[in-house]
């Protein structure tokens, strides 16, 4: 069976979505952070998680700070998870399976290369005009958001975070570690070699998200 859901979420119109969206995107949150964010009435966003909660979608534990009642606190399932394609999941899979199959690991490797240098070119391309570090995250962030990746840019001191909410090619890279590998090199030749890029959070580690630490490297 595909991890691609059958019917795509419409962020912009569903209440429901609005919620799977900010879970996704924030992490695990309160009924109050998420009807703040909402602008709407913490009741209102009971009703969706009610309703998400049925469907198997968001799940909740309590969380206690001390004195006073529990809060709860909500996130998403593997089923909630899933309601953000996943882009062709079973037949790259069953793809990479053949290619191993036939040409080995050194197949998947070449590959690997041939998609890394196809992005490069891209990358490279939307580059252009970007002079500061800044700039080009901001170019990133706009490629890889339209490549399905859910991407945002972060000040943390000194340093940015590059964070991705998601990862469309994710069950093509529990199949083949290769691509996380292929990407993180990506960053490094598209943002130049006076940048330091370190990966802080991975999905496929179990991290909600992959992060990444970007600063000029010493």
């Amino acid at each position: 069976m595909s991890d691609s859901p059958s019917h795509p979420v419409v962020w912009e119109h569903q209440p429901a979505d609005r919620v799977l969206m900010i879970l996704k995107t924030r992490g695990p949150q309160s009924v109050a952070v998420i009807a703040k964010a909402m602008d709407v009435t913490a009741e209102a966003v009971r009703q969706q998680m009610t309703r998400l909660h049925a469907e198997g979608l968001v799940d909740s534990e309590s969380h206690s700070a001390g004195r006073g009642r529990p809060t709860q606190i909500w996130f998403l399932t593997d089923a909630g998870h899933g309601r953000f394609p996943d882009t062709h999941a079973e037949m790259t899979v069953q793809m990479l399976g053949a290619v191993r199959q036939v040409f080995g690991e050194e197949g998947i490797e070449k590959l690997i290369q041939a998609r890394e240098a196809a992005m490069l070119s891209g990358y490279r391309q939307a580059m252009q005009g970007a002079r500061s570090l800044k700039e080009r995250l901001e170019r990133l962030v706009e490629v890889r958001s339209a490549e399905g990746y859910m991407a945002e840019l972060r000040k943390d001191g000194p340093d940015f975070l590059f964070i991705e909410n998601h990862c469309p090619i994710c069950s093509a890279a529990k199949a083949c570690m290769g691509f996380c590998r292929s990407e993180l090199e990506l960053f490094h030749k598209v943002l130049g070699e006076e940048v330091r890029v370190r990966r802080e959070e991975h999905i496929l580690a179990g991290a909600r998200r992959c992060a990444y630490r970007i600063d000029k490297a010493d």
